[in-house]
């Protein structure tokens, strides 16, 4: 092993170690990795962010803003429209569920297909009386599935076809995944649809937001009297009066009600005021402002219901500004005008001072605000709301344009008429000229943290080909192995990306694959073909943990999940994989 090589290997290591600690971003992880490689002379200055011309980020960034534009046109909205006459038997929910997101996944951004859906199956568990953990996590492993099926399904694909390319091979076009994808994908469908969804936990009283909130048994009232140190302050300055933890949400005042949204509302005396907050923290904030409990004998029920007050469930995505951040640091009030009631973490509501969490991905939060505000404010946030949702078909124009655009995008592509590349940009153009997609709206639309992990991570794979790295890698698989079959050989290369791809990124873990691959058919003196196509299907199996892929880690709060629950589905369905995949490809792109 030569000094560069052990300076590569010692960087990936470090990565893989950053990767799995999760304290910083993938996308941060890796552009220090390549900024040590540059500083080691290993990558020149002049190719260092070569990989954000890379075909395979643009094809991944158009792909992104193709699929915002079929959102907003009503197509994913048209199809969830027709999931609610599925019915109520878990089979039919579960199996249509799947279904349809793994053929949205197919041809659209896999974590945008399950953010669509994922609200109309929280629905469908709660009218149905199912606990939505039975129907979350195959929705998840379905968005994963659904992208095996073409080479624009997940990124993988793009990465595996591109690097193809580089080597002196015609790319892998937009259906040469499908006979191996689409097999797998039907066969794990019909398991999760029929059997998968029975080994998961039945969470009922965790896994739905509405139980988890029950917000009634936090509102108490409070009345204002003319010695309380509240009377002629304004709500923002509550906190340099008590350190409790409470939140105000609603005052009455000459018996109207106020909605507290404005944190420049004066408290005058004789108001009362709705807060939230348990027992121990109302006692403390009673003792501190000389307030009253209110208790009006002659009206037992409470002025400001908690049905008076706007509120909004969601789930904090992976590349949201809240993450790591808390709700002191984000003033939620002062910049946004809502509050945050609650914060529920795997399926556990949490306790403690509520200002002071820091989110992750995956929580579940209740705010509460006026529905303007709360609408605006999960969107800006980067989170997902889990209330129903308003369908919106869209206009019948913008809905056929649509998909005229991407359709003739694919076909470009599948008759070599235009690289995927070209032809995807144009359509995401197509449908920014024609208003489909807002200007403005454009850039929100593209996972930027995606597109520098890529842009990163190729120039890395890069130094690991061009230094012998992954020469030498496979070098050490062919001794260990020297006698073993190619088709065994298949096998531990999926098992090793699988495993990789359970504790990062998935295209990281293709990016770092393919040089290997490549060096393990030279050195059998085999096509590259079945292992590149054995990388593509093991970087889209994260199916073991929560933290492997995002659309994991959205369904892990909503369903109440724990990290363990992952393997009671996943598992069998990467056996499944394995079992089929290993002998599958090499019958299609052969030895």
């Amino acid at each position: 092993m030569t000094a560069t090589q052990a300076i590569v290997f010692v960087s990936l290591l470090a990565a893989l170690a950053l990767f799995i600690w999760g304290r910083w971003r993938y996308d941060v992880v890796a552009m220090l990795t390549l900024f040590v490689l540059v500083l080691a002379g290993i990558v020149s200055p002049d190719r260092a962010f070569s990989g954000f011309g890379h075909p395979a980020v643009i094809t991944v960034a158009a792909v992104l803003v193709i699929s915002r534009g079929l959102s907003n046109a009503g197509v994913v909205d048209m199809i969830a429209g027709w999931l609610s006459h599925v019915g109520k038997h878990p089979v039919l929910q579960v199996g249509t569920l799947t279904i349809v997101v793994a053929l949205c996944s197919g041809f659209m951004n896999n974590v945008g297909a399950l953010a669509l859906l994922m609200p109309v199956a929280i629905r469908m568990a709660r009218e149905s009386g199912q606990p939505a953990s039975r129907l979350l996590m195959p929705l998840a492993f379905g968005s994963l599935l659904g992208g095996l099926i073409t080479m624009i399904g997940t990124p993988p694909n793009i990465i595996v076809a591109t690097f193809r390319a580089r080597n002196g091979h015609e790319a892998f076009g937009m259906f040469d995944f499908a006979p191996v994808g689409a097999t797998l994908a039907i066969v794990c469908v019909l398991f999760i649809s029929l059997i998968g969804w029975r080994l998961l936990p039945r969470r009922k009283g965790e896994a739905q937001p509405d139980e988890l909130f029950e917000i009634e048994d936090y509102l108490a009232e409070l009345h204002v009297p003319e010695s309380s140190k509240l009377s002629g302050k304004m709500l923002s300055e509550i906190g340099d009066i008590s350190d409790a933890e409470v939140t105000i949400i609603g005052l009455l005042r000459d018996q109207q009600r106020i909605p507290a949204y404005s944190p420049y509302e004066i408290i005058r005396e004789g108001d009362i005021l709705a807060v939230q907050a348990d027992s121990e923290e109302l006692e403390s904030f009673v003792k501190e402002t000389g307030a009253d409990i209110s208790s009006d004998e002659e009206d037992k029920e409470p002025r400001v219901k908690s049905e008076d007050i706007n509120m909004a469930e969601a789930v904090v995505l992976g590349d949201s500004v809240m993450e790591g951040q808390s709700a002191r640091s984000l003033l939620l009030r002062l910049r946004h005008g809502i509050n945050l009631l609650a914060v529920a973490r795997q399926g556990e509501r949490l306790h403690g001072r509520l200002a002071n969490i820091r989110f992750r991905a995956g929580d579940v939060i209740l705010l509460q605000g006026a529905r303007e505000a709360l609408h605006e404010a999960i969107t800006g946030l980067g989170c997902l709301p889990l209330a129903q949702r308003n369908l919106q078909i869209g206009q019948p124009r913008r809905l056929i344009l649509s998909l005229l655009f991407f359709g003739v995008a694919i076909a470009a592509a599948v008759m070599n008429v235009l690289p995927i590349q070209i032809s995807l940009t144009g359509a995401a153009l197509a449908m920014i000229i024609t208003g489909i997609i807002s200007p403005r709206k454009l850039y929100d639309s593209i996972d930027w943290s995606v597109i520098i992990l890529l842009g990163a991570m190729i120039p890395v794979g890069l130094a690991l080909e061009e230094t012998g790295g992954a020469a030498l890698i496979a070098d050490g698989m062919l001794n260990v192995g020297a006698e073993w079959p190619p088709i065994l050989t298949l096998l531990v290369l999926m098992v090793v990306t699988m495993t990789l791809s359970d504790v990062i990124n998935n295209a990281a873990a293709a990016v770092l694959m393919c040089p290997i691959a490549f060096g393990l058919a030279d050195g059998l003196n085999i096509s590259a073909d079945p292992l590149l196509m054995g990388v593509a299907v093991g970087a889209s199996c994260a199916f073991l943990t929560p933290i492997g892929h995002q659309s994991n880690t959205l369904v892990m709060g909503p369903g109440g999940y724990k990290f363990s629950d992952y393997w009671r589905l996943g598992l069998p369905v990467q056996l499944i994989i394995l079992l089929i995949s290993v002998p599958l490809i090499p019958s299609i792109w052969p030895f």
